[in-house]
């Protein structure tokens, strides 16, 4: 029996000292030290989500790979938290605990039990994509860096207001009747109302002569549709061609919607002939020297080409492990994503505290103008 007591005593001592030096290494300050990241996502081949997300990692892994030229260690623990996955027995896995810093979940389910995990061990979770939970109102370890289409919409209204004072603003009916835009368009014609600000609408259908009615000849132009979708554009612009063709001393200008970022390719021409300004949390520059290097690098590293999604999945998480890799490398744990260590390639980042005791959302906001001139230019709010 002494012996017995002798053996269970030897073995606390080793387990405690274990757990002891474990604790002590992740208290170490990890500005002297390799930054241990988790990845809690679906990684695998079955679906979309999961593919998406494996480019989504590759982007990760690919940060660190450039950050070791600024002397910046990183150790990657992933695990495949699929849709169907218990995230209380990958919070058992080995390595966990000691994330600094963990990337996930992508589903909503699953939020809650992370963020209690991240209270617990003092974890920064960043969430990277949309969810539909308010864990981030409540849980300070929580950052958020979807914004809603509410958001959106409230900050695009915000800046044509602030941007657009001096303009007239003409909205199109382009006659879509599954257009959501509705939300934009009846907060804009509010503001606009409550500045004394005057506005005319006038239907894509409109004969030349009523069409023409609806622009000022004393004041620049400022166009608004009520629709997203690339058919109606087209439609428009022929419109507006004809009526420059006529009257070619109008000045007219466009302020449009994301969606149209997908249509680039296409109407790049288009967009700085009428001056367009677009309102988006991305943009993807694909002939900017970083964008096409890292076009260049994926294509070497996985053997195969992104995926033409809008904004690239891969990109995204190159921005967001730089963004916060550096942030943790350079602030430590005073690190709140309150500023950006460096520019982005395709998503700027501005946390902001929800709450005293909630977590941070991300509240960057841009407008891509398409210049006259040719020139794409990005004005940051």
């Amino acid at each position: 029996m002494r012996n017995y007591y002798r053996y269970f005593a030897v073995l606390v001592v080793i387990l405690f000292g274990f757990y002891a030096n474990l604790y002590s290494q992740k208290k170490t300050d990890v500005r002297k030290r390799a930054i241990q990241v988790g990845v809690m996502l679906p990684l695998h081949d079955v679906d979309g989500d999961g593919r998406r997300m494996v480019e989504y990692y590759r982007g990760l892994l690919m940060a660190a790979d450039d950050l070791k030229n600024e002397n910046i260690s990183v150790d990657f623990h992933a695990w495949n938290v699929n849709i169907d996955a218990d995230i209380h027995q990958t919070l058992l896995k080995e390595g966990a605990n000691q994330c600094d810093i963990i990337f996930g979940p992508l589903y909503s389910k699953q939020v809650a039990a992370l963020g209690e995990f991240a209270k617990a061990y003092n974890i920064k979770v960043v969430i990277p994509f949309s969810i539909n939970s308010d864990e981030v109102q409540r849980n300070q370890y929580i950052y958020q860096v979807y914004q809603s289409p509410e958001e959106l919409n409230t900050k695009a209204v915000n800046s044509f207001m602030e941007r657009f004072s001096e303009f007239h603003p003409v909205f199109i009916d382009c006659n879509d009747k599954d257009s959501k835009k509705g939300l934009f368009t009846s907060a804009l014609r509010q503001q606009l109302e409550k500045k004394s600000i005057t506005y005319n609408i006038t239907n894509l259908n409109s004969p030349y002569e009523s069409f023409v009615k609806a622009f000022s000849v004393q004041q620049p132009n400022i166009v608004i549709l009520n629709t997203g979708r690339s058919p109606e554009l087209t439609e428009v612009y022929r419109k507006l061609d004809q009526l420059k063709l006529n009257n070619a001393s109008l000045k007219i200008s466009m302020f449009g919607y994301t969606e149209w970022l997908m249509y680039e390719r296409n109407n790049l021409n288009k967009f700085c002939q009428y001056d367009t300004y677009i309102p988006a949390y991305y943009y993807f520059n694909v002939s900017a020297p970083k964008t096409q290097t890292l076009l260049q690098d994926y294509n070497r590293w996985f053997k195969a080409p992104m995926q033409e999604y809008i904004p690239r999945l891969a990109i995204t998480g190159y921005d967001q492990g730089c963004f916060f890799l550096r942030g943790l490398h350079e602030k430590g744990e005073k690190f709140d994503g309150s500023s950006m260590p460096r520019p982005s390639v395709q998503t700027p980042f501005r946390f902001e505290r929800v709450g005293k005791k909630a977590g941070y959302k991300n509240q960057a906001f841009q407008l891509i103008h398409y210049n006259t001139n040719g020139a794409i230019s990005i004005v940051n709010y």
